[in-house]
């Protein structure tokens, strides 16, 4: 193999191998499977309950702030 041919060559692979790459990109995603929409859900309702439980705490936080600061008042 002289030299024109290893560099034919080396072109040739770069061109398919940028050619593979844009038929991938352009290619339609694949459908989602019914457990992936089921566990994104999950995911949005755990958390809208982890946000709950936040809120709970940060109030009973101020309720007990609040209870303090009435008894250093007496």
């Amino acid at each position: 193999m002289n030299q024109y041919e290893f560099v034919l060559a080396i072109i040739l692979i770069v061109t398919l191998g940028s050619a593979m790459r844009t038929y991938l990109k352009r290619r339609p995603p694949e459908p989602a499977e019914p457990e992936n929409d089921r566990l994104r859900e999950e995911v949005v309702m755990l958390r809208d309950r982890i946000a709950v439980l936040e809120r709970i705490t940060v109030e009973k936080e101020n309720s007990l702030e609040r209870e303090i600061e009435k008894l250093r008042d007496r």
